[in-house]
């Protein structure tokens, strides 16, 4: 039930401007997601990271600085359990980082993991021998048919040369559902719709892209 936000651009761009908003989005939800929250961004080329318990709204947000690509994952806990700082996204294996948002009730599969976002992370890797979209798109559907019910799957897979959504929700369109918008050469997908860009779109609902 967490919020997430991506950004890219060909040129660096201000973080602390998008987090603020991000934050009072965050603040504002109607799902508490003040569990902790984490960042990640390219510094020449190299994954730097922030992870805090505190909510992203107490955080000295103005401590970041450009950079072309970011990631940002506010949690809200499942049942309000597991809440320690490694279990807070984002994830990362390799070069490569991961967020996560939603609710799977009745997984079959197995798999090594803290918590369920990040045994999903781990899952789309037993497909690294496919090229990365089409991984992606083999993890879900197998997810979907070795679960009972998926509320919401929306997760984003980002290494310094490509970022990856999928989207799969079955209710309540108004939280789940993704939005993109852009500016210039700045690519924005997040949780939901904030003071920037002319033009917000929704993603459909079962969307698997490289974005």
């Amino acid at each position: 039930m967490c919020r997430l936000l991506w950004l890219r651009a060909d040129k660096p761009f201000d973080v602390p401007f998008h987090l603020t908003h991000f934050a009072r989005l965050c603040r504002d939800s109607t799902e508490y997601q003040g569990h902790g929250w984490g960042c990640a961004w390219l510094l020449e080329d190299s994954w730097q990271f922030h992870h805090s318990l505190s909510p992203i709204w107490d955080d000295d947000l103005n401590r970041f600085g450009e950079t072309h690509l970011f990631l940002a994952h506010a949690r809200s806990a499942f049942r309000d359990e597991g809440i320690a700082i490694e279990n807070n996204m984002p994830f990362v294996q390799d070069d490569e980082v991961f967020i996560f948002n939603g609710e799977l009730n009745g997984v079959r599969i197995r798999e090594e993991g803290r918590i369920g976002a990040e045994k999903i992370f781990n899952y789309t890797r037993r497909f690294s021998h496919l090229s990365a979209l089409p991984a992606l798109k083999k993890s879900v559907e197998v997810i979907e048919k070795r679960t009972r019910y998926v509320r919401a799957m929306n997760l984003i897979m980002a290494t310094p040369e490509r970022s990856l959504l999928a989207t799969v929700y079955n209710e309540n369109p108004g939280y789940f559902q993704m939005q993109r918008t852009s500016v210039g050469s700045l690519d924005v997908v997040c949780s939901e719709q904030y003071p920037v860009g002319r033009t917000w779109r929704p993603v459909e609902n079962r969307t698997i892209i490289e974005l």
